[in-house]
């Protein structure tokens, strides 16, 4: 059975929904952070960095977010055919984790980054329910995320983006967010 390690109120939450939402059984191993179970040997033969989440599924070990999800869709069969298509897949995964999250959550660059990603984004949710159109994919799960920690960690007035808003409001009341997530 795969293994997920995480830490409360880390990344790990998100590998957690998309596991949710493909419906892959799991088991969570939850590293005490503050107690310094993510720098052990035996975490760091998992992780050299100590940083989670990681997957661990028989011998193959992986960490960082955005490749554990891409690995799942693609193991799990949720990546299409097309080069092109998954190539974009991987475009808003790694926007998530590189652009967004960073102009969102370092405060430093937030004044600056904030306007002009959330008014892209608002201007693509008005085009189309999800990220890549009408159907929930990984890239949802990656960049929903960070989108949804908005109102959670930060209380950032988002009243200038309504479709951002509105998207936030349609991701996290999916039930595998719900249990991911929602309940923290």
């Amino acid at each position: 059975m795969l293994k997920l390690y995480g830490g409360s109120r880390s990344r790990a939450s998100i590998v957690q929904w998309y596991l949710e939402e493909i419906n892959v059984p799991y088991e969570y191993v939850l590293l005490d952070m503050q107690a310094g179970e993510h720098r052990q040997p035996e975490f760091l033969a998992i992780n050299p960095f100590g940083k989670v989440p990681a997957i661990v599924e028989g011998d193959f070990k992986l960490w960082e977010s955005g490749a554990i999800l891409l690995y799942l869709a693609e193991k799990y069969g949720k990546m299409p055919d097309s080069l092109e298509q998954k190539a974009e897949i991987t475009q808003w995964v790694l926007f998530a984790n590189a652009t967004l999250g960073v102009g969102i959550f370092v405060e430093a660059n937030r004044e600056r980054e904030m306007p002009k990603l959330m008014s892209a984004l608002n201007h693509i949710f008005e085009q189309k329910p999800f990220v890549l159109g009408e159907e929930f994919t990984v890239a949802d799960v990656a960049v929903g995320s960070y989108l949804a920690y908005i109102p959670m960690m930060l209380q950032l007035d988002l009243s200038d983006y309504p479709a951002v808003m509105d998207y936030i409001k349609r991701i996290t009341q999916r039930d595998p967010f719900q249990k991911a997530i929602g309940s923290r």
